[in-house]
């Protein structure tokens, strides 16, 4: 009698591999798409590159393009919105979230600008008006936080230093504060999340797609393409290095973050800290989603600084 290869044992072993080969193809292309940007005229994976739509002249602010060099091959793009006071109380450096760019924080900026503090707004890598094509949700943006932080350091050196970050610049400067050792005056934390994983996986249920194991396939493999591994990529463990005032600002219907997480990475902080909630806001922009909330709590957490 013939044996035949697609006997009960076999037929197992073929299914297994297939599906093994699947949700690794899978997890390769969702970590690929989730980290590339193509050009808007291309047709490419990836998300579309994000560009600013206006500039701080669309709000009668004045202001400076400076381009800061990476290397020789890369370069971040800056706005510098020099306060209107003829002592500025310091400088307030503005980092967006993921899939945005800097023209994002204009309505943040004219406030802190309004209260009499420069601001510099910065295209982290990959968007705007800066080089590169790729995003690594904060893992290589926190050489662009310590980058920009010593160029204000410098061009500065009175003043004091206060870090703003939305989502993924939230977990660009923890992670320069805890890898870099960098030494600002405070840091204002809006939407912050707890580790890059969970961030992944609530994103995937957020789209109605199973998150195990497709999330850690796609941490994993973002990992093996971007030279990183993220399954250490946590805010909440960056938390415990930090020591200047922080201000933590969320939104109770943000499906992106886990609330109870925010809170645990909130307690590792060991300095002076507030946590403010938006009731009614998701993961968006604080500062639109209740304005005078947002601006009582800046003013008051600057305030304290001076």
């Amino acid at each position: 009698m013939k044996h035949s290869f697609f006997n009960k044992k076999n037929y197992l072993w073929i299914t297994f591999i297939v599906t093994l080969v699947s949700i690794n193809i899978a997890g390769y292309l969702g970590a690929y798409i989730l980290t590339n940007y193509h050009d808007r005229t291309l047709f490419g994976l990836g998300y579309l590159r994000p560009g600013n739509n206006k500039t701080p002249s669309s709000l009668k602010l004045a202001y400076t393009s400076i381009r800061l060099k990476i290397n020789q091959q890369e370069w971040l793009d800056t706005w510098l919105i020099k306060s209107p006071a003829l002592k500025p109380k310091g400088t307030i450096i503005l980092f967006h979230g993921k899939n945005s760019t800097k023209s994002s924080l204009l309505t943040s900026a004219q406030i802190f600008n309004q209260l009499d503090y420069t601001t510099l707004l910065v295209d982290f890598r990959g968007s705007g008006g800066s080089s590169g094509s790729v995003t690594t949700v904060g893992i290589k943006e926190s050489k662009d936080v310590t980058l920009v932080t010593n160029y204000i350091k410098n061009l500065y050196p009175e003043q004091p230093i206060i870090l703003y970050g939305i989502s993924m610049g939230s977990a660009a400067i923890l992670r320069a504060i805890a890898k870099d050792n960098i030494q600002v005056e405070g840091i204002i934390l809006e939407l912050p999340f707890s580790t890059l994983l969970s961030a992944v996986k609530n994103r995937l249920t957020e789209s109605q797609i199973p998150s195990f194991p497709l999330g850690e396939l796609i941490v994993f493999w973002g990992g093996i393409q971007h030279g990183f591994n993220g399954f250490t990529h946590n805010p909440i463990n960056y938390a415990q290095q930090v020591n200047c005032p922080t201000l933590i600002l969320q939104g109770q219907q943000d499906l992106t973050v886990d609330q109870k997480a925010i809170d645990n990475l909130y307690q590792n902080i060991n300095a002076p800290k507030k946590i403010v909630s938006f009731s009614n806001a998701e993961h968006e922009l604080l500062v639109t989603a209740n304005q005078n909330l947002w601006r009582e709590n800046i003013k008051a957490f600057i305030a304290d600084l001076n």
